[in-house]
């Protein structure tokens, strides 16, 4: 299959990320390659080695992932195409015949350990936790007898020979992991009615009100923030660019006009896209913010230029 046919993913097999992807439509025609890492993940894409990367980008308990904002925030540019909305839950995966008494050592995704903590601490107190790559390679761990259980997806369990000892675990409910499916920069597609802007914005200076002033951009044109985290620059303590996500598409005028000013005003502004929400809720406009009431706004300023107004 040529580069364009070839999707990548956190591997490795068997991640909730993989499952993710398979929920695409497109991807029954694509060759699904697993990673060790989302910087992998997304440098395939960079090198022209994949058309698309899906990555995790923020679970409703843990909030954003890392690695993916920083990659998406600091590395070279790429922008969000998808997004995909995958409920989670999970299942203790041990090796045939060990039984809940029998585990000592666990692991997992380090997102995953918040999902899992209440239910450790209540069947699992004295349990030892380390880190893994994954869920799925904490899976593969147990697997080589390095672990006695990892916290995975119950379908991965097959892929490893392993099989569930305790299952449905999810210390909060409706627990849920977004994934966004990356490319290369290219020209957007049209708006759907039920879209979602992503951005990085660094501020300028430090003094008192900076944030407020730049969140005043998005409040006075009607835009809803649906996200906003503060990444280190690395650049010294206290230095910090903000990843947001707000509704509406760069074509919408409250949209592009706000991002406009943030350009005016910040530092530096990265564009990550314009896609489709998952849950295709469409925002509400507040009155005089509509791209309708932009033009006539627009119209009226251009007759009084001409002495019409």
């Amino acid at each position: 299959m040529s580069s364009a046919s070839r999707y990548t993913y956190l591997g490795p097999e068997g991640t909730f990320t993989e499952a993710a992807l398979r929920s695409l439509p497109e991807a029954a025609t694509r060759e699904l390659v697993p990673m060790v890492s989302v910087p992998a993940a997304l440098d395939a894409v960079r090198a022209g080695e994949a058309g698309g990367a899906l990555v995790p980008i923020e679970n409703s308990v843990e909030g954003g992932i890392t690695a993916t904002l920083d990659e998406l925030a600091f590395g070279e540019p790429l922008m969000i195409y998808r997004e995909v909305l995958l409920p989670i839950a999970f299942a203790l995966l041990v090796r045939p015949g060990t039984d809940l008494t029998s585990v000592k050592t666990v692991t997992g995704h380090p997102a995953a350990q918040a999902q899992v903590r209440q239910w450790l601490s209540e069947h699992l107190p004295d349990a030892v936790w380390e880190s893994a790559a994954s869920n799925a390679d904490g899976a593969r761990l147990v697997q080589e007898g390095r672990f006695d259980g990892a916290f995975a997806g119950e379908f991965a369990a097959p892929t490893y020979g392993l099989e569930p000892v305790a299952t449905d675990i999810a210390d909060a409910a409706n627990a849920t992991t977004r994934f966004v499916l990356v490319g290369r920069p290219a020209r957007l597609a049209s708006p759907t009615g039920a879209d979602k802007t992503s951005a990085v914005f660094w501020l300028r200076d430090d003094h008192p009100g900076a944030l407020l002033e730049l969140l005043q951009e998005f409040s006075i044109r009607g835009v809803n923030l649906m996200r906003i985290e503060s990444r280190p620059t690395g650049e010294g303590l206290g230095r910090y660019c903000f990843s947001v996500d707000a509704e509406g598409h760069l074509t919408d005028r409250r949209v592009g006009e706000t991002l406009m000013g943030l350009r005016r005003r910040c530092l530096n502004v990265r564009f990550l896209g314009s896609y489709p929400r998952a849950d295709e809720v469409a925002g509400a406009i507040a009155r005089g913010t509509g791209d309708t009431e932009f033009a006539e706004a627009s119209d009226w300023l251009n007759r009084a230029l001409d002495g019409r107004g």
